[in-house]
């Protein structure tokens, strides 16, 4: 995969997301993605992080902004920077109470891809920053 097409890959990713198409977004990955989760465990699986996307989705309501995507040369690895936009709909277990809490939390993201696709991703935010901004 070129630079040009794997950074296309993540705009679609991130545009996915972004207008909540599941079906899109989960088609972007490979069958076998490895998703390592911030501050958290490492998940194997298209079906496991659809499972992860479900529990989000419900828990939090989320834009991505300020997006800059960086791929190198091979196109097998990428990263993104960005800023989250959101909203705290649902208590999450272990997390502090939900009330509607709007946050703005600067993130990123590193890529592996392989056969188009996503085939692992590894999100990283402040969680201390999060809370913060969370606790009423």
């Amino acid at each position: 995969m070129s630079r040009t097409q794997s950074e296309q890959l993540i705009q679609d990713y991130y545009r996915a997301f972004n207008e909540g198409d599941m079906d899109t977004f989960l088609g972007l990955l490979t069958e076998d993605v490895i998703h390592d989760i911030n501050q958290g465990g490492r998940e194997t699986g298209k079906a496991a992080f659809a499972a992860f996307m479900e529990r989000m989705n419900h828990h939090y309501k989320e834009q991505l902004v300020d997006m800059v995507i960086m791929v190198n040369e091979a196109g097998d690895r990428g990263a993104a920077e960005f800023v989250v936009l959101g909203e705290y709909l649902n208590t999450d277990e272990g997390l502090p109470q939900a009330g509607g809490q709007r946050y703005r939390l600067p993130a990123g993201a590193f890529f592996e891809i392989r056969d188009n696709k996503v085939a692992r991703i590894s999100n990283h935010y402040n969680l201390n920053d999060w809370i913060a901004q969370v606790i009423q």
